[in-house]
């Protein structure tokens, strides 16, 4: 969950840095504003596909990275 949370804190960061209110956002990227709320707040666990929305509004890239066991 604090993974969640920081990625919430970087979205909300990056809005704020472009001056894009929460509900421009998610009018842009088309996704509703109470799921933007709780993804920014850490209270959502978002799709991959509502991230992406969201990161290419924002001009944000989102990379995976497979631990080894």
């Amino acid at each position: 969950m604090e993974a969640i949370a920081h990625l919430g804190k970087l979205i909300q960061q990056r809005r704020d840095h472009m001056r894009i209110t929460q509900e421009q956002l998610a009018e842009m990227a088309d996704i509703g504003i109470i799921t933007l709320y709780k993804i920014e707040t850490g209270q959502a666990n978002p799709t991959l596909q509502s991230l992406q929305k969201i990161t290419d509004v924002l001009g944000l890239e989102i990379t995976l990275q497979v631990k080894k066991i």
